[in-house]
């Protein structure tokens, strides 16, 4: 039972984990972006499951029915090939255009099964098993998901576990937000001040009104003066600025 979940995840070297993650990377970008990234999780994890079971059925068949033992079913397959397999039948389902295997032009929903013979060719120690049962579990996932036409349980239970995760991070970006709103103030521009707030003064340059805590204004730069209460008056001077003038502080005060 764990070789039958881990080999996956099992490589034989650098250059096969490397080759896998380049393509999980290149199919799991145009996936993930299509379905939604709880989907996506949900479908890569049924589709180790299925590779992995299907492959084992196909070594046993051979073992019981043509006595195969040795070139299939007492070998070991590692690698993530299988899956990368399913997800290339998966992305190429519904396309109509054509695809390049190995300078091969074929149609992009025959790709996967070029790509198979043209490996098993010209790639020594692959296991065709492997690949085969990838396909084979792709061609399974897309008829399982064209006949039921409900939620699928797994990607909602994923989808839950990122709500628990994600609450945390969520509450403690909340707390810094917080935070730096008493500092920053993010005042309103113009419009009619009705009494007194506490810990806001309005700048009379530009009527934006500031947090209490900071001395200069945060829109165009107008300095607080001493005499100003909670909802304090610049300098008469500010008041008459032109709106060039106006202009020209807010370009100097976001640089």
């Amino acid at each position: 039972m764990k070789r039958f979940f881990l080999s996956p995840f099992y490589h034989v070297g650098e250059s096969h984990l490397v080759f896998n993650m380049m393509s999980l990377l290149w199919k799991g970008i145009q996936l993930e972006t299509s379905m939604g990234s709880s989907e996506f999780a949900s479908m890569v994890i049924a589709l180790v499951g299925m590779s992995q079971g299907i492959t084992l059925l196909l070594a046993k068949s051979l073992l019981l029915f043509l006595d195969y033992e040795r070139p299939y079913y007492a070998q070991y397959a590692v690698g993530f090939s299988g899956v990368l397999f399913a997800l290339k039948v998966v992305l190429n389902s519904q396309s109509e255009n054509y695809t390049n295997v190995y300078g091969l032009i074929v149609p992009a929903r025959y790709g996967a099964w070029a790509e198979l013979i043209l490996i098993q060719m010209f790639v020594p120690g692959v296991s065709f098993l492997g690949h085969l049962g990838g396909i084979l579990a792709g061609l399974l996932y897309l008829k399982m998901k064209r006949s039921y036409s409900g939620s699928d349980p797994l990607t909602a239970i994923i989808r839950g576990v990122c709500g628990v995760l994600r609450w945390p991070l969520r509450f403690i970006s909340d707390m810094f937000r917080l935070r730096r709103g008493r500092i920053s103030g993010r005042g309103t521009v113009g419009g009619r001040q009705t009494g007194n707030v506490s810990g806001i003064w309005r700048c009379q340059a530009c009527t934006y009104d500031n947090s209490g805590w900071l001395r200069t204004c945060e829109m165009c730069g107008t300095t607080r003066t001493s005499n100003t209460g909670s909802s304090g008056q610049a300098s008469r001077g500010s008041r008459d600025l032109t709106l060039e003038d106006l202009r020209r502080r807010r370009v100097e005060r976001f640089g």
